[in-house]
């Protein structure tokens, strides 16, 4: 797990990092993902089947559909105008680059300061535990966490402490809306190492680490394409109404930090256990063990942070603010790549932002609001030329002929007993999904199955469950072949005969990867 973390901080925030030995002076450059628009190349143009008449005037959107396609969008000069000032108004931009400016330039140092004498450590947690609600009190085993923490590898931590620029002011926004503790942003660190993607073995999902039903009970849904545990912002609104919820029962923020991690259950049985203490360190050996080393990760986290500059941690801003992005509604199915295409925007930086889309593709459904976000400097743009956007990802779809999954809302899941003779595939085959999917489901590391064991599947086709695994592929009705219409793809074609999924009409008619023409014929069942 702490090797994920640090591979994805690193492709995240791009920094210049020193050269090992032998190459001393040289700087590698790691991807930096920085907004981009790319200026127009030639008068290639995107050629729009059904204009807008409003947007007539304004519509200098075109591109160069071609392996490095390149996009030039403009945006409304006045409205430009208004959010240039109103950056400037938050920013005080002058003062904001001359800050960075010298945070740039400033000598790097190699080494993390580990000279922490006991006396010094008391006193700074002392200060630390006059201003915040959490009993940050000396500790020999806080203490030995803190050491451990910086021993650490020191560019890893400092990439964590740039990431930290990005999520904070998000996470303390809505925690300041329920009243709790802004220090309570350090649990995200704790959780998840601020990776909105991360999941551990028990299926705890996200930011802040949602199980499927708590997530559920706090509104976040889980689809074929969107799993909201990982959208930072709504994730972040979960956790705050769940820990106000805690914070109801215990009135103490140490208890609610260890009924958090174990469950208010296991600390009131630790509260009896202990003949009714509510000191944690008092509590700390009646919970069980991860929840007895989580409060003092916390406590150190909260100290490496507080102190950062104390040890020598020089963390580089991150290459976008939260308030330098804004979130726009979307209103037709449109992929990433199409985004970043039209956009200039980088997909790596795409999937930074908007990371609860787990396919790369934000879907429309009716009385659902899925919200694309963007670096501010592109989505005025985006607004302004939305309908030509539209009509340019509905070409891109049609022309590709792309294969998108039915939506399906993870609700709708079953339970599978494993009988002999089933493999991964043919389970997969029968409830149109894919064997990873039922991996990544059930957090199966290899493919061996036992006969009794239970999966939890998300079929795409309703109905798939009654059907029996032989003919779990075969038609209701005696359709044979279908023949292939102008704007067809594989997704479409699939939902018009229950039970037939992308990947059997692939296999059924040895098509690999080729695209659909119309005219084809295409077998719609097996032999």
């Amino acid at each position: 797990m702490g090797r994920y973390i640090i591979l994805s901080l690193v492709f995240l925030f791009g920094i210049s990092l020193q050269a090992q030995e032998g190459e001393k002076g040289k700087q590698v450059e790691k991807a930096n993902f920085r907004v981009q628009i790319f200026q127009k190349v030639d008068s290639s143009e995107i050629i729009l089947a059904h204009p807008d008449p409003e947007f007539k005037d304004k519509l200098p959107i075109s591109a160069v559909i071609r392996d490095s396609s390149a996009v030039s969008l403009e945006d409304l000069p006045r409205a430009a105008e208004i959010d240039s000032v109103w950056k400037a108004q938050l920013t005080n931009s002058d003062l904001f680059d001359e800050m960075y400016k010298s945070i740039r330039e400033q000598d790097y140092e190699d080494e993390v300061n580990r000279e922490l004498p006991t006396d010094t450590l008391k006193a700074r947690l002392a200060k630390l535990n006059a201003r915040t609600p959490f009993n940050v009190e000396y500790h020999p085993i806080l203490e030995s966490v803190i050491n451990s923490y910086l021993k650490r590898n020191k560019k890893a931590m400092e990439r964590l402490m740039a990431l930290s620029e990005y999520y904070f002011p998000m996470f303390e926004q809505q925690l300041d809306r329920y009243d709790i503790p802004l220090e309570i942003k350090y649990l995200a660190i704790v959780e998840s190492a601020l990776n909105p993607r991360a999941k551990s073995w028990v299926g705890a999902t996200g930011l802040w680490q949602f199980m499927y039903r708590t997530g559920k009970a706090h509104g976040l849904d889980v689809s074929s394409y969107v799993d909201e545990r990982m959208d930072p912002q709504m994730s972040t609104e979960a956790a705050a109404q769940y820990l106000a919820n805690l914070y109801r029962s215990f009135e103490d923020w140490d208890l609610v930090l260890a009924s958090y991690n174990s469950g208010p259950g296991n600390v009131s049985k630790a509260i009896r256990r202990s003949g009714g203490s509510n000191n944690y360190w008092e509590l700390r050996r009646f919970l069980p063990r991860e929840t007895a080393g989580y409060v003092p990760a916390f406590l150190a986290t909260l100290y490496l942070f507080e102190y950062a500059d104390a040890h020598n941690f020089q963390p580089q801003g991150p290459d976008i603010a939260f308030f330098e992005t804004d979130t726009i509604k979307v209103k037709k199915l449109i992929t990433f790549d199409q985004i970043s295409k039209v956009t200039g925007v980088e997909k790596e930086m795409l999937q930074f932002l908007n990371p609860s889309y787990k396919l790369d593709v934000i879907p429309f459904v009716e009385d659902e609001n899925y919200m694309i976000r963007l670096p501010a400097t592109v989505s005025g743009a985006f607004v302004s030329n939305e309908a030509a956007i539209y009509n340019f990802a509905e070409e891109d779809i049609k022309n590709k002929a792309e294969a998108f999954p039915e939506f399906v809302k993870a609700e709708e899941q079953i339970r599978y007993r494993v009988k002999s003779g089933d493999y991964l595939g043919r389970i997969a085959e029968r409830y149109g999904v894919g064997v990873s999917s039922i991996k990544r489901w059930n957090n199966l590391r290899g493919n061996n199955l036992r006969i009794g064991q239970y999966l939890t599947i998300y079929p795409r086709k309703p109905g798939a469950e009654t059907q029996n695994a032989s003919t779990g592929n075969s038609q209701k009705n005696n359709e044979k072949t279908y023949t292939v219409k102008k704007g067809d793809s594989l997704w479409s074609i699939s939902r018009k005969f229950p039970g037939v999924t992308v990947q059997n009409l692939r296999a059924w008619n040895d098509m690999g990867n080729s695209s659909l023409k119309p005219g084809m014929e295409l077998k719609l069942s097996k032999g």
